[in-house]
């Protein structure tokens, strides 16, 4: 039998009966669920593994039941794979998970008679370098991002593209996002909103000194450095806003395009700009 795989968004009490019905639905249709801890908090009625061990079992479908969070979580455990992922909204916003409760099942009986349409995103992989010591490296589906702590004073950061210096400068953080975080931390930052299908990352500035630092587009295949100048006071490097590691000064933060991508499986023929225009109310007055 066939594996799908169930991640779910913690403190949703709905979920007890939600997931009740929907591993009934997978057995009648010769599936095996298999769940996360956390949507094993809510029912007994599959076998549950932690969510880093999932992809062992090369699910053929996993099924997010949560926010944006929750998928962007899930994206990092299954990229390397390939997995096709329909995220259910559970959350406030679901910018990224679009599929309504209401259409579940309308659209995992699309996905079973091959209906359903693929929606690529590309990731951006990073590493974080201490001299030459590889502290850790990542894969993002929004950004990865270099920020100060608590302490409302600036830091120093230069960024290089392709071995050549584009800045030094004096801001709150620096932030790297791919096509689909433009819509997230980088927008915030007054960052460009790009189509997901666009090859290229966006650096936007947090809070710059200077007036003439301004988000900066680049080719989806460049090579990105940004290095820690000062670091006096708390600095961290976070991916997706999940994984977070503290920062020393000379610490360099590089990436470019991951290997990896993100299938995120779409019913209907619903664009980008519609969710932009529903989610985001773009362009209302």
């Amino acid at each position: 039998m066939r594996t799908i795989a169930i991640v779910s968004k913690p403190e949703k009490p709905e979920l007890r009966e939600i997931l009740v019905e929907l591993i009934g639905w997978l057995r009648d249709h010769d599936f095996t669920p298999v769940l996360d801890a956390i949507s094993g908090s809510y029912t007994d009625a599959a076998p549950v593994v932690a969510r880093e061990s999932l992809s062992e079992h090369v699910p053929v479908l996993v099924i997010v039941l949560g926010g944006d969070g929750t998928l962007l979580a899930a994206s990092r455990v299954f990229a390397h794979l390939g997995t096709p992922i329909l995220s259910v909204n559970l959350g406030s916003l679901g910018f990224l998970t679009e599929v309504r409760l209401s259409d579940l099942y309308t659209t995992l009986e699309a996905w079973c008679v091959d209906c359903g349409a693929l929606d690529v995103r590309t990731m951006l992989h990073t590493e974080l370098w201490r001299g030459n010591k590889l502290i850790c490296e990542n894969e993002a589906l929004n950004d990865a991002v270099i920020t100060k702590g608590t302490i409302a004073r600036m830091g120093y950061f230069s960024v290089s593209v392709d071995g050549h210096l584009a800045a030094e400068y004096r801001a709150d953080g620096v932030i790297v996002a791919t096509p689909t975080g433009s819509t997230a931390y980088s927008l915030s930052a007054n960052g460009p909103v790009l189509d997901p299908s666009v090859d290229a990352h966006i650096v936007t500035p947090v809070c710059p000194h200077l007036l003439t630092m301004r988000p900066l587009v680049v080719r989806g295949d460049a090579r990105l450095k940004i290095r820690v100048i000062s670091g006096d006071d708390p600095t961290f490097f976070t991916v997706d806003g999940q994984e977070s590691q503290p920062l020393e000064a000379g610490d360099e933060l590089r990436c470019w395009r991951s290997e990896h991508k993100v299938k995120l499986l779409r019913v209907g023929t619903g664009s980008f700009y519609d969710v932009l225009r529903t989610k985001l109310k773009w362009g209302t007055r």
